[in-house]
């Protein structure tokens, strides 16, 4: 029997206090703002499976001379990511994660699966909005895009190579914002890339559409493309971007509005090249640019204080030859009826800037 004396008994409790204490205290130091973040965020983060029909083209060998291909659709599975934005279930990812689909599984941390309704897209911006159905989701807090810090840390959450399955929560990568307000204009596909930000965290196929957090656990972006070492290498090199959350955000509102996105708009101008003959014949000093020829009446050039004669030479930052680089400016910059558009004219020998606000039609 082993006997205990009373002092020895309190050093012993006194030593597991202390040692608990310790080991609690190495385990808080592990802490950071980056897992802090990713607790905060975790629940929110989607994984996307989605069943596409892909249109495949086949031929018979022994008709091949006589007969066109014929097409059939061919059911694939792809994945991507989202993020949770509202209690009420919507749901914001990129447009190319769900393009054609015909079925939409959204998984969120832990398996629980739902069934996901396409509210609307734009292929222009490249994002899409989903809705769950239910109630009291675990959302994201959002941050505020026009607020960053380049080398900032930031996280990358989401779905690559289809990896949440596995584990049933998102896979997390940080790194730093590497640049902002990055522009790649209009794309082949159409997609218009503006104010990108750009970041080292590491984002791989399957990240598109999952959130881009700082270290407060906001989401400030929504991963969307990355640069690769060439056609054949399809990982990443630690070059990522993803589109601002203010922007994403006023497109999502739109599409919950609307259930697409309004670009036709009117700027009440008509114009027409300015010729060296048009030039010679005004006495103007250029040779280049568009020359007004109407201003409808209470349009938003009228309103603008635009005249018949002036002579438009820059359209934002791009220099005008015709009348078409108009339109072309405001489809690269992705301007929509109630924006801005920054005129540099040419008037009576004088250079002036005017603000035209685009109007709606």
């Amino acid at each position: 029997m082993l006997i205990m004396h009373k002092k020895s008994y309190f050093k012993i409790i006194l030593l597991f206090v202390l040692t608990s204490s310790a080991f609690g205290g190495v385990s808080k130091s592990r802490e950071t703002a980056i897992t802090r973040a990713i607790k905060k965020v975790g629940g929110s983060v989607a994984s996307i499976n989605v069943v596409q029909n892909k249109k495949v083209y086949y031929q018979d060998p022994f008709y091949s001379f006589f007969l066109p291909p014929s097409a059939m659709n061919i059911p694939s599975q792809t994945s991507g990511s989202g993020v949770v934005i509202s209690p009420d279930g919507y749901v914001m990812t990129n447009y190319h994660v769900i393009e054609d689909a015909v079925e939409i599984t959204v998984t969120l941390t832990g398996g629980y699966e739902y069934d996901a309704e396409i509210i609307g897209f734009d292929q222009t911006t490249d994002l899409a909005l989903l809705k769950l159905e239910g109630h009291d989701f675990p959302y994201a807090d959002l941050g505020d895009s026009e607020d960053l810090i380049i080398g900032e840390w930031v996280i990358a959450l989401g779905n690559p190579f289809n990896l949440f399955d596995i584990s049933d929560q998102p896979t997390a990568s940080a790194g730093i914002i590497s640049a902002t307000h990055m522009n790649f204009g209009r794309q082949e596909s159409g997609k218009v890339f503006q104010d990108m930000i750009q970041t080292d965290a590491a984002i791989n196929p399957g990240n598109s559409g999952g959130p881009l957090v700082n270290a407060n656990g906001e989401v400030i972006g929504i991963n969307t493309f990355i640069f690769t070492g060439s056609n054949q290498f399809q990982g990443s090199i630690g070059i990522g971007f993803a589109i601002p959350i203010n922007h994403a955000m006023d497109i999502a509102e739109e599409l919950k509005r609307e259930g697409r996105i309004n670009r036709s708009f009117t700027t009440g101008l008509r114009v027409q090249t300015l010729t060296r003959n048009i030039s010679r014949y005004l006495e103007l000093n250029l040779n280049a640019g568009v020359i007004i020829v109407e201003v409808e009446p209470n349009s938003p050039a009228d309103r603008a204080n635009l005249r018949t004669g002036d002579v438009i030479v820059k359209v934002g930052r791009e220099r005008v030859h015709e009348p078409r680089d108009i339109r072309n400016v405001i489809i690269e910059l992705d301007l929509r009826p109630g924006d801005m558009l920054t005129l540099r004219i040419y008037r009576e020998g004088k250079y002036k800037t005017i603000k035209l606000k685009l109007g709606a039609i």
